[in-house]
């Protein structure tokens, strides 16, 4: 195997033995099938396109099978050869609707690939897709296609987080498409290829916001919460991942049942949602970032839910925990959805009630979440004139993913260095590095604003455009920074959008991407001024200054 598409590549290269995140040689050889056969099925998408044949079915397909390569969704082999079959089957019949496929077609080719019989012949031809057999000879257009890919992935979770929502736009699915098939081409220039890239970033704006507009329309826009980060005596359920229709309906299905449904990871943030809020058996939050979940769920006395994506492979609780979504591990109970979308979480219930739950109440204090764009902007003349009376100098907005490598410690100590007369907003669960940091407020304002999930990026986005506009100045010119973290797909997704954007200055870490070649790299220090993390005393005096 060898795949570099999170931040955790084993050496800073990649993982070729077995991933840091727990992927097997098999699952990681399906995967890479799987995109390549994604790729085929996208071209022959395109030529039904150009036709005007219907994609009801091929659309949200492939969104949804891009999503389950992501880090850290699916690790059962058997799941993702489903995908396989159903992703060639549907090439095949759009092959057989168009009429248009190349008698001379290479049979081996993403289009052309007849599937082996078995899950062990599939891992096998997934040597078609390894990247080193990537045909591209040049290394940094090679590094802008996998950059694609991955950023083609993030947009995906995003897309498929909104369907489910009922939020859709053609347009993202076209761009899945056409990136795809893009990845295959041997005469793209360097030019073509950056523009794609931010493409892609463009795309993932319109991904997002039609994920902010599913959130926000079903479940309200968030408010100011004060969470609990204790718990309450009684059987318990423990939901992680980031979905938020999977939280309602268990909410909706343990109410009056004497069970207290807690938070994890990403999950921290729905406590701010009116909707879901207003259940009072919705007590709290429990542990921190996905990374350190072994040791906090074989700690949980109760039911866990693993919801879309961030799972590491169980370590004695398996009998406790349980999947849906795309999410998977091999041998761990899923629950499924029905041709409506709705989930019977009865498993999950029984298992919380047939457990022992906590045996105390326990106190361990509190942290506030619901910091929107609505909330933020809804004071936003009080932070403009605190800004114009020299009381707030500086925004920083330090976000992104966690993870186990070393190096991550440089957000907490850049959050604790941050001056008092300075504003820290943050999203995603690089958060946990200093969520429950007491830094009090200006004016009123606190100095910890979350602003959501690593989804609820779009929110970010628009604070800044609105403070500029208020400011009547670019993006560029507040008195903001970026500090940002990174672990997988939908963080590089995020970092397109940025750039589209425009936006300079990012600071990133707390390594650079593997697939990221020096010239590419070059290229975005000086177009983008984009750079590494140093340390946390000297990126303040340069940022300040």
């Amino acid at each position: 195997m060898f795949c570099y598409q999170c931040e955790q590549a084993a050496k800073g290269t990649g993982c070729t033995e077995i991933g840091v995140c727990g992927k097997q040689p098999e699952v990681a050889a399906l995967q890479d099938l799987l995109v390549y056969v994604l790729k085929g099925l996208s071209q022959a998408a395109l030529t039904a396109r150009d036709k005007g044949l219907a994609l009801n079915e091929v659309n949200p397909f492939i969104a949804e099978a891009l999503f389950a390569t992501l880090t850290n969704v699916s690790f059962d082999p058997e799941a993702i050869a489903v995908l396989i079959r159903r992703a060639v089957a549907m090439r095949d019949q759009l092959k057989a609707q168009v009429g248009e496929v190349d008698a001379d077609l290479p049979a081996d080719s993403p289009l052309g690939l007849e599937l082996a019989d078995t899950t062990d012949g599939l891992a096998q031809q997934g040597a078609l897709a390894a990247i080193d057999n990537d045909p591209e000879v040049n290394t940094d257009i090679k590094s802008l296609k996998q950059t694609l890919i991955y950023g083609l992935k993030g947009v995906a979770a995003y897309a498929d987080h909104a369907r489910i929502l009922g939020q859709e736009d053609d347009a993202v699915y076209e761009f899945l498409q056409r990136g795809l098939a893009a990845t295959l081409r041997t005469d793209v220039e360097l030019g073509d290829a950056v523009e794609l890239a931010l493409e892609c970033g463009r795309i993932n704006l319109r991904a997002m916001e039609l994920l902010d507009a599913g959130n926000t329309g079903l479940y309200g826009h968030p408010v100011p919460t004060e969470v609990p980060l204790g718990a309450k005596q009684g059987k318990a359920i423990l939901v992680s991942g980031h979905d938020l229709k999977d939280l309602k309906q268990l909410l909706e299905q343990t109410e009056g049942k004497g069970l207290n449904v807690y938070t994890h990871g990403e999950m921290l943030p729905c406590h701010g949602y009116p909707e879901l809020k207003k259940h009072t058996h919705f007590h709290g939050h429990y542990g921190t970032a996905w990374q350190n979940q072994k040791k906090e769920f074989a700690e949980f006395p109760g039911a866990i839910l693993m919801t879309t994506n961030c799972i590491q492979k169980p370590a004695g609780y398996d009998a406790s925990i349980f999947t849906t979504g795309l999410v998977s591990w091999p041998g761990v109970a899923h629950i499924p959805a029905n041709g409506e979308g709705m989930k019977d979480f009865s498993p999950v219930i029984d298992k919380a009630l047939a457990m022992d739950g906590f045996p105390a109440d326990q106190d361990k204090g509190s942290v506030m979440v619901g910091f929107g764009r609505n909330a933020v902007l809804g004071v936003a003349d009080t932070v403009i004139e605190a800004v114009k009376a020299g009381n707030i100098r500086h925004f920083f907005l330090v976000a992104g993913c966690d993870g186990a490598k070393p190096g991550r410690n440089y957000y907490t100590e850049f959050v604790e260095q941050v001056p008092e007369d300075c504003v820290v907003l943050t999203l995603a669960c690089g958060k946990f590095r200093f969520f429950d940091k007491q830094l009090g407020d200006i004016g009123g304002i606190p100095r910890l604003l979350d602003i959501g999930q690593c989804n609820d990026a779009y929110s970010a986005i628009q604070i800044a455009v609105a403070l500029a506009g208020a400011f009547e100045c670019e993006v560029n010119d507040l008195p903001l920074s970026m500090i940002l973290s990174w672990y997988e797909q939908k963080a590089v997704a995020i970092l397109l959008t940025l750039l589209a954007l425009g936006i300079r200055n990012i600071k990133l870490g707390p390594s650079l991407p593997a697939f990221i070649t020096p010239n590419v790299l070059d290229f975005l220090v000086k177009n983008y001024e984009i750079g590494a993390i140093t340390t946390p005393q000297d990126d303040l005096a340069a940022i300040l200054a």
